[in-house]
């Protein structure tokens, strides 16, 4: 009888037929606790685990088997291009609260530095609110099926193009997944249409590259260089300040060009009949053979150009896919008509909320009283962060006068 056998059949009484709780939930009750011999806790039985011995490379506890900070620092300066961001510890913060300085007696190590500040960056986006509500926000099909993308999908695609592009190239991976990761924070509800419907309310436009990176994602108190690459993500902007930027640029085009194709595949928006001839034959490979190509075309052009580049040949075949998404996707009548959509019932919950202040958040409406925010750069940071679905809603409740309990809305309903 193994342990956890044991501890079930001390643990609960016989078998009793009117009982509805499972053996399944049984087991996972008796686990609780886990494995104890009072000094430690083990998640499964023990297995002995002999730490490497210590490091070759310099750190406060190597001779322990941890890559500490200091050792993490050393082994970038062994490994990584000249040409990559280094995460040497630096004053990069809008507000001087780098990491490593919690000090408690009961924190284990609790005097040790364990990732560098890129990995923080990268590690305060995924557990962002931000973050997570790009689960329920459109990439491009508002009539998604569950198999369709959606902003957090094409983010999490965007991370590993990048990353395998950054690793072959000797840069900072760390500082790669947290532009990546944090590149579409800032868009609104209802895919690229609520940037048109949130445009005349702010006197700069609304582009949500920028806010993500100006508005957005400012509580996370992010490194420059990180907000940089999420500013400056896409091609019409201006140019990275590093190559872990310019990584992110083609990743996030690389991955929105393939994916975009294959969802308008499989619901019918397109056909492979209908590809340029001088591109079907690349159109016509599966998904994860283009992304291939492409990935090995940038390593290749950033290593023979000296900079972040793609073989001429394979941006072509980028530009052609991209100009048949453009055309017969993102400009499909089914397209236009849910883009239009979005942005009336943005503007009209935005001009309701203008009308209606009481219907911001607490918080919110606070900082407005108190003078220390603007009603409407307010409105628009609260309707950009939206999901779909609570955008719908909302809408509903507000502009419409009709409450909606069904989850399963969308705006072209």
């Amino acid at each position: 009888m193994t342990n956890i056998d044991s501890e079930i059949a001390q643990s609960t009484p016989p078998e009793d037929p009117s009982d509805e709780t499972s053996q399944r939930a049984k087991i996972w009750a008796a686990t609780m606790a886990g494995h104890s011999d009072g000094k430690y806790t083990w998640a499964h039985e023990p297995i002995a685990y002999i730490p490497f011995e210590g490091s070759q490379v310099a750190g406060q506890h190597s001779s322990l088997g941890i890559l500490d900070l200091q050792a993490r620092l050393e082994i970038e300066k062994l490994t990584f291009s000249p040409s990559a961001t280094f995460s040497t510890p630096i004053d990069s913060r809008a507000q001087n609260n780098l990491p490593g300085f919690i000090k408690s007696d009961r924190l284990p190590l609790g005097n040790l530095a364990l990732r560098t500040r890129f990995e923080h960056d990268r590690d305060r986006i995924k557990h962002f609110e931000a973050f997570r509500r790009l689960a329920n926000k459109t990439q491009v099909h508002l009539d998604r099926s569950d198999h369709q993308r959606t902003r957090l999908t094409h983010s999490l695609e965007v991370e590993q193009i990048a990353v395998a592009i950054a690793q072959a190239l000797r840069l900072n991976t760390a500082l790669t997944s947290a532009i990546a990761l944090g590149h579409d924070c800032g868009h609104g509800p209802g895919g690229h249409a609520s940037e048109d419907a949130l445009d005349p309310y702010l006197p700069e436009g609304f582009n949500h590259a920028k806010f993500g990176a100006d508005v957005t994602l400012v509580p996370l108190n992010l490194c420059y260089e990180t907000l940089d690459g999420i500013r400056n993500h896409s091609w019409s902007l201006e140019t990275p300040i590093t190559p872990e930027g310019e990584v992110v640029s083609f990743a996030d085009r690389i991955a929105y060009v393939c994916h975009d194709l294959e969802d308008a595949l499989s619901c019918g928006m397109v056909s492979p009949t209908e590809y340029p001839k001088q591109a079907s034959w690349f159109m016509l490979q599966p998904r994860g053979e283009q992304i291939d190509y492409f990935i090995r075309a940038v390593i290749l052009g950033s290593i023979e150009s000296g900079s972040i580049a793609m073989l001429s040949e394979f941006g072509e075949l980028l530009k052609e896919m991209r100009s048949f998404n453009l055309e017969r996707v993102y400009r499909h009548p089914i397209s236009v008509k849910a883009n239009d959509d979005v942005i009336t019932k943005l503007r009209e919950l935005v001009e309701c909320l203008l009308d209606s202040p009481k219907n911001l958040p607490s918080e919110m409406q606070l900082r407005i009283s108190q003078g220390k925010a603007e009603l409407t750069p307010s409105v628009v940071e609260y309707v950009a962060g939206m999901t779909d679905n609570f955008a719908y809603r909302l809408h509903s409740e507000l502009v419409r006068g009709k409450h909606i309990l069904d989850d399963a809305t969308l705006f072209t309903m």
